[in-house]
């Protein structure tokens, strides 16, 4: 299981540095975390709302009314406690970095994997096929082998729209759940694909 972007704790700090560079509304604050991240971390208003009344309960973050939007900035007493954890906030920027590392490994692995798996129904269904052809080849009419290629296909396009289906919920899934995807995830996504179709294409062509 992927663990958490931010410790216990370490969000509430890691608030402070944001709201230190420049003050921010609380969409902007959830924006700059996806982007610090990467986009591998998106937290919700759930999260980050309750943090930032705490921080203001403790005369830490100062809000102030602007229209419909609440600015929240660092208080001289905000900045003091930010300059005296100098040293924790630096090891939650490398636990943070060594995070998202680790969570867009997962989704590449899965991607792959993914990948995997249907490359190894393929082969395994060419080699069944191509079994079940010898076999035919002096015993079964050619109207029979072309109900049976019908059959076949059938196989081809369940498989093809079960793998859909599975990337395409994992990925939903995951933005769902506050993640975000990454162009590189994509482009290599796309890249396997296009490998896999130029290995069945290739595949069919060869076949007797």
């Amino acid at each position: 299981m992927t663990p958490p972007v931010f410790s216990h704790g370490d969000l509430r700090l890691y608030l402070l540095s944001l709201l230190a560079e420049a003050p921010q509304h609380g969409y902007g604050i959830i924006q700059a975390l996806t982007d610090r991240t990467g986009g591998t971390y998106t937290p919700s208003a759930g999260t980050i709302y309750p943090r930032l009344a705490k921080l203001e309960e403790e005369g830490l973050v100062s809000k102030t009314i602007e229209g419909r939007t609440s600015i929240y900035a660092i208080t001289a007493a905000g900045r003091a406690e930010l300059e005296s954890r100098e040293g924790d906030l630096a090891g939650i920027e490398s636990e943070l970095t060594d995070s998202v590392r680790l969570i867009a490994n997962e989704v590449r692995q899965s991607v792959k994997e993914a990948m995997r798996s249907l490359r190894a129904d393929l082969a395994s269904a060419t080699k069944e096929d191509l079994s079940a052809a010898k076999h035919r080849s002096s015993s079964t009419p050619a109207n029979e082998e072309r109900v049976a290629s019908r059959e076949l296909l059938a196989r081809a396009d369940a498989s093809i729209n079960a793998f859909r289906a599975q990337v395409r919920g994992d990925l939903r899934t995951h933005v769902a759940r506050g993640g975000a995807l990454q162009t590189k995830t994509i482009t290599e996504l796309e890249a396997s694909l296009d490998a896999a179709a130029h290995a069945i294409t290739a595949a069919l062509h060869t076949t007797p």
